[in-house]
């Protein structure tokens, strides 16, 4: 922690670790359908955490079990704009067949905290509330008021989270100018001189999409020109093919052009092979914000092996690009062609913000003070987050949860995918970051 803090008890650095392996013991996996456990559990914990040092959070339950905790900090200067700090507590599942360590045990291992949510995002929740907790134990006021918002349902869109936070309880974010949030702030290591760290300051949109195709039922053993699992397969086939063109926006021109400074060397986003073997292990994340994409996912048709169905299905995980959605809606209809009905399951706007401003300055000033080769830039995420529900409030939102990585650690495998874990190091050098961003912020 920063210097204002040595010679007390239990700082945020010291709790940190246990806070996340909690949060990730509570296990508030989220199907979709309101099936898996929910997330009340950790948004009493949560609260719990927060009423031991003074604040008095506020749980809200939007359906049976998906709760939200919400709590102000006042700051020295309650009449400046507030900061608002989000995260969600809802994590994908997992199997546990699949995992070295078990994904709900929050085991330490190999200098790591293992477990669903490690970094998507139960880190954050647990850096966050690390450092709100020592602050308020040590009596240091934030410069102005800070909302903390920890959500459900954010792996499902964040219908009963974020928007319907937004939606019916606004009066929780009033002055909220600016946030913070997930997936920004990680390291990516260029050499022994320079660090990136990349903030969050766009988004793709979304369109999760069901396919229909309707066809004539019949007998599997005679001719059928008008199988409707045919035509559904050979649509989804020549979606899953195809090569969306390069869309280069303002966000990833400015990523780029930082990178090819950083390396020395220019990047042609033309050249995706070329460019995308200088990212290593980010290189997914970063190679699917240059193009809109229509991932198929699921599929459904037929009862019986014996009946051709009458009906067959798929879903589709679409994304955007930002300024780019009539483009992305037009080629997906030439691309599927007139028999295949299209329907929105769930969606969302895209983001874009601009890498400028006292926050921006604010994340740069405490990287730099914990990290003297740090450098934050600016990046797109090829996913979305709560911004895209705090957005419709007029809230500036940026991705900065910052965590100083190996760079052998494949980050952008994390998310969602198995072994899920977050350097213990990371997690207390997260602590000390966000301590002096808020500071400074």
């Amino acid at each position: 922690m920063s210097e204002s803090n040595t010679g007390r008890g239990v700082t945020g650095e010291d709790e940190v670790v246990d806070l996340c392996r909690d949060l990730i013991r509570i296990d508030t996996s989220n199907y979709g359908d309101h099936s898996g456990p929910g997330e009340r559990a950790a948004a009493e914990y949560v609260a719990e955490k927060l009423a031991e040092v003074g604040l008095e959070p506020t749980i809200i339950e939007s359906h049976r079990g998906r709760a939200s905790t919400i709590a102000r900090i006042e700051g020295e200067d309650p009449s400046r704009p507030a900061l608002l700090i989000h995260g969600h507590t809802d994590v994908v599942p997992a199997n546990a067949a699949d995992w070295t360590h078990d994904p709900f045990s929050g085991e330490i291992a190999d200098g790591c905290v293992w477990g669903r949510g490690a970094v998507d995002m139960k880190d954050m929740d647990a850096m966050t509330l690390a450092v709100v907790r020592d602050r308020l134990r040590s009596g240091r006021k934030p410069p102005r008021d800070i909302v903390l918002a920890f959500l459900a349902d954010e792996e499902a869109g964040g219908t009963y989270g974020a928007r319907y936070l937004v939606d019916n309880h606004r009066e929780h974010f009033e002055g909220v100018t600016e946030a913070i949030g997930e997936v920004g702030g990680f390291s990516f290591t260029v050499n022994e001189n320079l660090r990136l760290y990349l903030v969050e300051t766009a988004q793709k949109g979304m369109h999760w999409m069901r396919l229909t195709v309707e066809g004539t039922a019949g007998h599997g053993s005679m001719t059928n020109d008008d199988n409707a699992i045919t035509e559904l397969c050979e649509a989804v086939g020549r979606l899953g093919r195809h090569t969306w063109p390069v869309r280069v926006t303002k966000t990833v021109r400015s990523f780029l052009d930082e990178l090819s400074d950083a390396l020395g060397t220019p990047l042609d986003p033309e050249d995706m092979d070329a460019t995308l073997a200088k990212l290593g292990g980010i290189a997914k994340m970063v190679g699917a914000t240059l193009r809109n994409s229509a991932a198929p996912t699921m599929l459904g048709a037929g009862y019986k092996v014996n009946v051709i169905p009458g009906q067959a299905t798929a879903h589709v995980d679409g994304r955007f690009l930002p300024g780019y959605e009539e483009e992305f809606l037009a080629d997906l209809d030439r691309i599927l062609g007139p028999r295949v009905k299209r329907e929105d399951v769930h969606g969302d706007k895209a983001l874009e913000t601009s890498f400028d401003g006292a926050l921006v300055d604010a994340m740069q000033l405490a990287l730099g003070a914990e990290d003297p080769i740090a450098r934050a830039v600016p990046y797109m995420l090829s996913g979305g987050t709560d911004a895209k529900a705090f957005d419709d409030l007029g809230i500036r939102c940026f991705g900065f949860a910052p965590l100083q990585l190996p760079p052998e650690l494949d980050f952008a495998g994390m998310f969602h995918g198995v072994d899920e874990r977050v350097p213990v190091d990371g997690l207390k050098f997260g602590v000390r970051v966000l301590d002096r961003f808020i500071d400074a912020s």
